[in-house]
C-alpha cells in the first residue's frame, strides 16, 4: 500500500510539473500579445495624463479589457491543451498523416503539417523499397538453401557408402554445414514481415527424438552418453521452430562436452531441461550468452562459435511464448532450461 501511495504521489508530482510547463509555454507563445496590450494601456494612460483627463476611466477600461482577455485566453488555453494531447497521441500511435492532424490555426502550422506529411510519405516510400529488397533477398536465400541441400545430400550418400573413421568425421562436418545453412534461413525468417507459425498441441517426445536422431552419430563418435526417458507431454507450440531450438541446444552441448553425458528431462513446472557435463560457461559470460554475436571465453578459445545460435533460440522462444535460460558452472557443465508453458506469443 505504501509503495502504491508513493507511486501515486510521484505520478501526481510529474503531472503537476507537466501542467506547469505547458502553462508557461502557452504564456511564452502569447507574450507578444500581452506586451502589445500593456503598451497600449500605458499609451492611453499617458495621453489621459498629459491631457489632464481623469485616469479612472482608463483604469476601468484596462481592467475590463484584462477580464475579457482572461476569458478569451482561458478558452484558447483549453484548445491549446486539447491540440497538444492530440499531437501526443499521434506520436504514440505513429499515425502522422494528413487525416489525423488537428486543424491548423494559421499558415505557419499548415506549412509544418506539409513538411511532416512529406516526411511521412518519404518514410512510406523507403519502407516499401526496403520491403521489396528484403523480399527479393528472402527469395534468393530460400532458393540458395534449397539448392545447396542437393549437393549436401549427395555428399552424405557418398560418405555413407563406406563406414570408416574418416567418413564419419566428414559426415559430422557436413552436418555442421547443414546446421549453418538452417541458421541462415531461420535468421532471415525471424526478421521477415510474415511468419509461418503453426501453433498446435505437439508431442514433445516426437520433437526431442527428431533432434536426438539428427545428432546420434555425434553421440556415438564422441562416446557421450544420452540420458533420456520419454516425458509424455503435450506442448502447445510450433513443432518446426521448437525443434530448431532443441537442435541448437543439443549441438552446443555436444560441441562443448568432451566426455560424460547429456541429460534430457522435463520437470514438474513443464520446463524442458538439457544438461551436459561439458566445460561450462564463465560466470561473467553467462548473462550475455543469448546476445547477438556474443561468443564469450569458450567461443574465443574454440574459434568455431558464431554467437548466433543461442540468440536465435531466445528470439524464437520469445515469439512462441516460451522462455529460455541457462545455469552453468565452469568445469561441471551447463543446463539450458526451456519453459514450455505458453502465456502469449510475442511479435517483434
Amino acid at each position: 500500500m505504501k509503495g502504491s501511495l508513493g507511486q501515486r504521489k510521484e505520478w501526481g508530482i510529474l503531472l503537476n510539473k507537466k501542467k506547469t510547463k505547458m502553462f508557461y509555454e502557452y504564456l511564452r507563445l502569447h507574450k507578444n500579445a500581452a506586451g502589445i496590450y500593456l503598451i497600449f494601456s500605458i499609451i492611453f494612460g499617458l495621453i489621459f495624463f498629459l491631457a489632464r483627463l481623469p485616469l479612472l476611466p482608463v483604469l476601468y477600461a484596462a481592467l475590463l479589457g484584462l477580464f475579457a482577455a482572461a476569458i478569451i485566453l482561458a478558452s484558447d488555453y483549453r484548445k491549446f491543451i486539447k491540440k497538444h494531447d492530440h499531437l501526443e497521441s499521434l506520436v504514440s500511435e505513429i499515425m502522422v498523416t494528413d487525416e489525423h492532424f488537428p486543424v491548423a490555426d494559421d499558415l505557419i502550422e499548415e506549412d509544418y503539417q506539409c513538411v511532416l506529411q512529406a516526411l511521412y510519405d518519404e518514410k512510406l516510400r523507403l519502407a516499401e523499397t526496403m520491403d521489396e529488397r528484403y523480399s527479393d533477398m528472402m527469395e534468393y536465400y530460400t532458393l540458395w538453401v534449397h539448392q545447396i541441400k542437393t549437393p549436401i545430400s549427395a555428399m552424405r550418400l557418398i560418405l555413407q557408402g563406406e563406414d570408416d573413421e574418416k567418413n564419419r568425421a566428414l559426415l559430422d562436418e557436413l552436418l555442421r554445414i547443414e546446421q549453418y545453412v538452417e541458421m541462415v534461413l531461420a535468421y532471415l525468417r525471424l526478421d521477415g514481415t510474415s511468419t509461418d507459425y503453426v501453433i498446435k498441441s505437439c508431442n514433445l517426445d516426437l520433437i526431442i527424438k527428431q533432434a536426438v536422431r539428427k545428432y546420434a552419430s555425434q553421440f556415438i563418435r564422441k562416446k557421450i552418453r544420452l540420458v533420456y526417458e520419454p516425458v509424455s507431454f503435450q506442448v502447445v507450440t510450433d513443432e518446426k521452430w521448437l525443434l530448431f531450438v532443441i537442435e541448437q541446444v543439443l549441438s552446443n552441448a555436444l560441441k562443448y562436452t568432451r566426455k560424460g553425458s547429456i541429460e534430457i528431462s522435463l520437470d514438474s513446472s513443464a520446463t524442458l531441461c538439457i544438461k551436459d557435463t561439458g566445460i561450462g560457461i564463465a560466470p561473467e559470460d553467462l548473462p550475455r550468452i543469448f546476445e547477438k554475436g556474443f561468443t564469450g571465453y569458450n567461443g574465443r578459445t574454440d574459434m568455431k562459435a558464431s554467437g548466433i545460435g543461442l540468440y536465435l533460440c531466445r528470439r524464437i522462444c520469445s515469439r512462441l511464448g516460451h522462455k529460455i535460460e541457462a545455469v552453468s558452472q565452469v568445469g561441471i557443465g551447463t543446463e539450458i532450461r526451456i519453459h514450455l508453458g505458453r502465456k502469449k506469443m510475442v511479435f517483434e
